[in-house]
């Protein structure tokens, strides 16, 4: 009904636009080019604003259409902590999230383009980040006898995979496949507000609505039913810094954890925008005052023009 309606507007507009565009290419007598000229420009508004309105329109019907037919729940906005124009990240945070994906995340996803040195001076102190490193083993080699051997972490290692390739992860899982951590906050529409609704947003199915065996009920994902059993319960661990592990508490922590994974450089990049603007407000005031001192004899100066008559 309501595509009708719109469709039916739709052609009215474009019924009277032709009318007009007709009207103006009747024979006229011009009484110059400059009247030639401003009829010209009329019918090229006047066709460029239909066909804009149009476009625009059957834009606006599609993508009715593409949300209509998916099932999607868009995650609500956040007030993260980090979310303002100068504001960092919470690196205590950091390091809570960091213990959530080493406890409960890292038995199934990887993050393969994190490394261990990349800990030090946000979440952990360099010895904090060898000891880290030092509790897996590394396949590394070969060695002088062409073989290769298991060896203790370093900095310099990235995370280890739980898996050793797709298809041994995807066996494990049912045939779906954990993604990879490192940048999801980036490759999701919604970015830490997804992630967070995800982790938070396990219930059970509605009438009507059949999962299947080994699929659950997540309205936030899209077809809402995901592969991937709910991760994070109260006190399902316990933080080193004795923060109560609730919920929403371990759910808003490895999102940071996964947001500072996927934009290293965000506080660096703020602390960059402080500078910048406090250097172009100093550079404005200057302008405006070089712009006075060299216009205002220039802007108040009087030009007279006298005629002087001759006898």
């Amino acid at each position: 009904m309501r595509s009708a309606t719109m469709a039916a507007v739709v052609g009215k507009l474009l019924r009277n636009d032709f009318l007009r565009i007709q009207n103006t290419f009747r024979p006229r007598k011009y009484s110059s080019f400059t009247n030639f000229s401003q009829g010209t420009k009329r019918v090229l508004c006047v066709s460029g604003l239909a066909f804009a309105g149009v476009a625009g329109l059957a834009y606006a019907l599609k993508e009715q259409v593409v949300l209509a037919g998916e099932m999607v729940v868009h995650p609500p906005k956040h007030p993260w902590s980090h979310n303002g124009p100068i504001s960092s990240l919470d690196h205590a945070s950091i390091r809570r999230g960091y213990e959530v994906y080493k406890q409960v995340c890292a038995a199934c996803h990887s993050m393969k383009y994190l490394r261990y040195r990349e800990l030090v001076g946000v979440s952990h102190t360099e010895e904090e980040a060898k000891a880290e490193a030092a509790e897996v083993m590394i396949t590394d080699g070969p060695n002088d006898e062409g073989e290769m051997f298991q060896r203790p972490g370093k900095p310099a290692d990235a995370f280890p995979s739980p898996y050793k390739n797709q298809e041994q992860a995807r066996a494990a899982n049912n045939g779906a496949y954990p993604p990879d951590l490192s940048y999801i906050t980036s490759a999701r529409h919604g970015g830490e507000d997804y992630v967070f609704s995800l982790l938070t947003g396990y219930c059970d199915a509605p009438a009507g609505v059949e999962v299947a065996e080994g699929q659950y009920y997540n309205p936030y994902f899209p077809g809402m039913k995901i592969g991937m059993a709910q991760a994070l319960y109260n006190e399902i661990i316990e933080y080193s810094d004795g923060t109560p592990a609730t919920l929403s508490q371990l759910s808003k922590d490895v999102c940071t954890f996964l947001k500072w994974a996927a934009e290293p450089e965000h506080d660096a990049r703020k602390r960059m925008y402080i500078k910048v603007m406090l250097i172009l407000s100093m550079l404005t005031a200057v302008t405006f005052y070089y712009k006075r001192l060299k216009w205002a004899p220039v802007k108040s100066r009087k030009i007279v023009f006298k005629y002087d008559k001759k006898d």
